[in-house]
């Protein structure tokens, strides 16, 4: 088994940030620094990260939270800022979260100590649909949504089309719904920003066909089979 895959079943990261705390020297093999992520794990290997020896037995735990404002998507935070683990710390298994929501977004975040899971979701081929819903300020013309459908400019890189609707057109502001399978940082806020209309509120409703449905703010369950099994298939 390659070791970021190895790594990865541990439930210690994501295959890529597996690759990444390798080639930094931070995984041992039989005592020695290995910084080759492709290296094949054989039987009889002991395998060390940081000082720990890992085993790719663990059982798998699947998480759905829903992120309140104000969490950091991380495990942990050296500006001693809250982080989502603080609100599933009675699980027991080292979870780490798939994706990212950034500071000021709420809604659906996956966790698990699944990397091949987090891979699969997370990689842009894969093209898994992540879906939004956003009030912006001001009006959103029929040109500014034309736009976003085709694909904006968020420097430096230009998004696929976007599925948008309107749910809600006030005075002043739009309440939107917006379906991506990018995962730019901050992208949504830089989609409608580029059509010169700025994110008030977001949130992150569904990925694929996995909905948040009634999960209360900062509450989270254990997904079902069936929709673990879902989630695999994407």
């Amino acid at each position: 088994m390659r070791l970021n895959k190895y790594i990865a079943h541990a439930g210690i990261a994501s295959r890529r940030k597996a690759d990444e705390l390798t080639i930094n020297g931070n995984v041992k093999i039989n005592g020695l620094t290995m910084r080759e992520p492709g290296y094949d794990v054989k039987p009889g290997d002991v395998v060390e990260v940081n000082g720990t020896t890992i085993r790719s037995q663990e059982k798998k735990e699947y998480v759905l939270l829903n992120k309140p404002v104000g969490y950091i998507t991380s495990v942990q935070d050296e500006q001693g800022r809250p982080v989502v683990m603080e609100l599933v710390a009675d699980v027991d298994a080292r979870l780490f979260p798939v994706g990212r929501l950034d500071y000021n977004t709420s809604g659906m975040l996956i966790l698990t100590n699944d990397g091949d899971l987090a891979y699969r979701l997370t990689h842009p081929k894969h093209q898994v649909t992540k879906t939004y819903r956003a009030l912006v300020a001001g009006v959103l013309s029929n040109e500014k949504l034309a736009r976003l459908r085709r694909g904006v400019d968020i420097g430096g890189f230009v998004t696929s089309p976007a599925q948008v609707k309107v749910i809600k057109q006030a005075e002043r502001s739009a309440l939107v719904e917006i379906k991506i399978h990018e995962g730019k940082n901050r992208q949504v806020r830089k989609m409608f920003a580029a059509v010169g209309n700025k994110v008030q509120e977001l949130q992150r409703t569904a990925i694929g066909d996995l909905y948040l449905g009634r999960l209360k703010e900062g509450h989270y369950r254990k997904l079902t089979k069936e929709e673990i099994d879902y989630l695999k298939g994407l």
